[in-house]
C-alpha cells in the first residue's frame, strides 16, 4: 500500500497551500455553521437528491462550494477546482479538490459530525489539505512531507498490538444493493476487530485515524473530494494508506487507512471478508 509517492513541491509552497486550504475551509465552515443554526431555529433548507433518494445535497452544500471557489479564485487565481457539487477537472499544476460539506446527511439531521474539506493536489497527489468542523471548530491540517496537525498540535496514529484490539471506522454507499454487500463485509469484520464505528463523514473518519481516536478505517465508494484532505492528514500522521484503485484486492474503489502495527492484518481480513466483490 503506497499513497502519496514521488510528487515534488517546494516545502514553503506546500506550507503556503496548507494555509490557504485552512483559511478557505474555515470561512466555508462559518457559512455552514450559520446555516445550521438557522435550520435548527426552524428555517427550511432546500434539499435535492443525487444517486439515490437517500443521497442528498442541500442548498448549503452549493453555497459553501461557491464561497470556496470564489475565495480560491482570489487567493490562487487561475488554479482549477474539482468540487463535489460543481465538478471540474484537474490541471497541469495545482488543482484544488473540495467537499463543501462532507457528511451532508448528518448536517441535515442536526448531527454535529460533518466538515468542510479543501485539498491541493499536484498530479493527482494531495500535497496540502484542511478539514474544518463547523460545530466544534476543530481544524485538521496536513502538509505533504511535513506532518499533520489538529488545531496546531502534531498528530500521530495509534499503536494497537493486535487487530482484535483495534477500533475500525467505516461507512456505506447510498445504493441499496451495494449497502447490502457492505453490510455483509462489516458483519464478517466484526469477528476480527474490537468494534466498528460509522460516524458518517469520510474526511473525519480519516482524521480520527490520524489522531489515534480510531485505529483504522475502511470504506468503498469514496470520491476524490471525500479523501483528498483526510487521507493526506492520516498519512502524514503515520498511517498506512491505500486509495481507490491502488489495491485491486480491496475492490475497485476501496480506501484503507490504518496504524502500521495492524495494517497488513486488516488488509488480509478485509480481503478475506470479500472486499473485492463489494
Amino acid at each position: 500500500m503506497g499513497a502519496f509517492e514521488a510528487t515534488e513541491l517546494d516545502a514553503a509552497e506546500a506550507a503556503a497551500l496548507t494555509t490557504v486550504a485552512e483559511q478557505v475551509a474555515a470561512e466555508a465552515a462559518g457559512l455552514v455553521l450559520r446555516a445550521r443554526e438557522s435550520m435548527l431555529a426552524g428555517r427550511a433548507v432546500s434539499v435535492d437528491t443525487k444517486t439515490s433518494a437517500t443521497d442528498v445535497v442541500t442548498a448549503v452544500d452549493r453555497e459553501s462550494e461557491q464561497l470556496i471557489r470564489t475565495r480560491l479564485a482570489e487567493l490562487r487565481p487561475g488554479e482549477p477546482v474539482l468540487g463535489e457539487e460543481e465538478g471540474g477537472r484537474a490541471g497541469d499544476g495545482v488543482t484544488w479538490v473540495v467537499d463543501p460539506i462532507d457528511g451532508t446527511v448528518n448536517f441535515l439531521y442536526g448531527l454535529p459530525e460533518f466538515a468542510v474539506s479543501v485539498a491541493a493536489q499536484v498530479g493527482g497527489v494531495s500535497v496540502a489539505g484542511a478539514v474544518v468542523e463547523p460545530v466544534s471548530g476543530r481544524r485538521w491540517t496536513g502538509t505533504r512531507g511535513a506532518g499533520s496537525w489538529l488545531d496546531g498540535r502534531p498528530l500521530r496514529v495509534s499503536e494497537p498490538e493486535r487487530l482484535d484490539l483495534a477500533l475500525l471506522g467505516t461507512g456505506f454507499a447510498y445504493v441499496p444493493e451495494r449497502r447490502a454487500r457492505q453490510a455483509e463485509l462489516v458483519a464478517g469484520l466484526l469477528g476480527h476487530v474490537r468494534d466498528i464505528r460509522r460516524p458518517g463523514s469520510a474526511a473525519l473518519d480519516l482524521c480520527a485515524v490520524a489522531a489515534g481516536w480510531t485505529d483504522a478505517y475502511f470504506e468503498h465508494g469514496l470520491h476524490r473530494w471525500d479523501w483528498a484532505a483526510g487521507a493526506l492528514i492520516a498519512a502524514e500522521a503515520g498511517a498506512v494508506v491505500s486509495l481507490p484503485g491502488e489495491d485491486p484486492e480491496l475492490g475497485v474503489d476501496g480506501t484503507l487507512a490504518a496504524a502500521p502495527s495492524i495494517a497488513d492484518a486488516l488488509r488480509t481480513a478485509v480481503v478475506k471478508c470479500g472486499a473485492g466483490g463489494v
